[in-house]
């Protein structure tokens, strides 16, 4: 049987223990990343979003030439949300460039182009969900929130609870759980230390146990790695899928400067009427436009 939140809920010295040890671990192996080294409201803001599904290496190259280019909300919204789109590059799930875009004219219409500071200012803006809104408002303006991705989340469940991996969603037992080890001071600390302690050292595949600085307090550890219990954890298909016929249509218009008409479109996928379902779920989501001489842009 899984351990309730109730039953693994750590006590207060033991608390203490891991905040102690996994903060001071993160003091020497945090990875110097821009958005923590300038954790501007906007900055902390834009990679929270680009870093969703997206892994670290992917997303930096990207965030250096879209922080160059818009280095406030203001500016981002000044332009079409088509040019937020081409300038998403290849990160995948476009939509959130749109919804970024959408975010960025609100704080300028509702908040005078300022980041808000507070959890509920931030969860009313467009495409931000809870933990988007914790996130930045623990990372950018140190408040006390609990931060859960998903190496947060392994992180814990394997600590305390002695279980492989989190269920799918957040349930009330885990957000119990991750609200009884959240410390009083510093938080966001917490919050950036056991995200980075899930990324480079407690990963899903391969985790590195002589490297965790709480090996030894590790529930998961001391039962010798029970293998996970639950649904069966499956990748994410790619070859063939819709997601992947939209990013090849997606691509063409990105790269190019001009309207594009639908005959090189047409070249990048053969399923036709797969392309097609594609083409229209791109103009329906707002990513893509078409144009009365029959062209199409982002």
């Amino acid at each position: 049987m899984t351990p309730s939140a109730e039953s693994a809920t750590t006590e207060p010295r033991d608390a203490a223990d891991l905040h102690a040890r996994i903060g001071a671990w993160f003091e020497v192996h945090a990875r110097s990343l821009p958005w923590r080294t300038d954790p501007r409201p906007w900055p902390v803001m834009v990679s929270e979003f680009m870093l969703q599904q997206t892994p670290v290496v992917r997303v930096l190259p990207v965030f250096e030439t879209w922080m160059t280019r818009w280095p406030t909300p203001a500016a981002l919204a000044e332009e079409p949300v088509g040019e937020a789109v081409r300038a998403w590059g290849r990160l995948g799930y476009p939509r959130r460039a749109q919804r970024l875009h959408a975010a960025a004219a609100a704080i300028v219409e509702r908040h005078g182009g300022e980041v808000p500071g507070t959890y509920e200012d931030l969860r009313d803006l467009p495409g931000i969900g809870d933990y988007t809104a914790a996130a930045i408002a623990s990372f950018a303006f140190g408040r006390r929130h609990v931060v859960l991705d998903t190496n947060v989340r392994r992180v814990l469940v394997r600590v305390a609870e002695g279980r492989q991996y989190p269920h799918t969603s957040v349930t009330k037992d885990e957000r119990a759980l991750a609200t009884s080890l959240l410390p009083d001071e510093r938080a966001d600390r917490w919050a950036a230390a056991t995200m980075e302690l899930g990324a480079v050292v407690c990963t899903a595949r391969a985790p590195r146990c002589e490297a965790c600085p709480v090996a030894d307090l590790c529930r998961w550890r001391r039962a010798g790695h029970p293998e996970h219990d639950g649904p069966t954890r499956r990748g994410q298909a790619w070859a063939g899928t819709d997601r992947q016929c939209r990013g090849r249509l997606l691509a063409v218009l990105r790269e190019s400067a001009d309207p594009v008409p639908k005959a090189e479109l047409d070249l990048v996928w053969d399923d036709i009427g797969q392309r097609e379902r594609c083409l229209d779920s791109l103009i329906d989501d707002g990513l893509v436009t078409p144009r009365p001489d029959g062209t199409f842009t982002l």
